[in-house]
């Protein structure tokens, strides 16, 4: 992942459009949990931003349950839709086993220097 980079950590929902690499994890209902692939990936991934889409977030724009507070970093919130239409431009969308509505994240590289 170079600077600027996006890579989308999706539900087991979540279209992948032409473009971007797929990366299907996806075993069974449940399996991988997107918690568990995304604690893996930020633990080797430099992340400066984060996007989700604002149907993932409580009634009262409480952030997710799977969102990484770790992070220390408040996620861009758009539409489903435009959320979707920014995958297109990922560097590659892994699909997970989460059955979760709206549990998907878009990390953004960052640079460690």
């Amino acid at each position: 992942m170079g600077h600027g980079d996006m890579l989308v950590i999706g539900d087991a929902g979540l279209p992948i459009p032409d473009g971007p690499r797929r990366i299907d994890l996806a075993v069974t209902r449940g399996v991988p949990l997107l918690t568990d692939v995304l604690q893996a990936v930020l633990s080797e991934m430099q992340v400066e931003g984060v996007v989700v889409a604002d149907e993932a977030l409580s009634g009262d724009k409480a952030l997710p349950a799977w969102y990484p507070q770790s992070l220390g970093i408040a996620p861009q919130t758009v539409s489903h839709e435009d959320f979707k239409r920014r995958s297109g431009m990922a560097r590659a969308i892994v699909r997970t086993g989460e059955c979760t509505p709206y549990a998907n994240i878009m990390l953004i590289a960052g640079v460690s220097f």
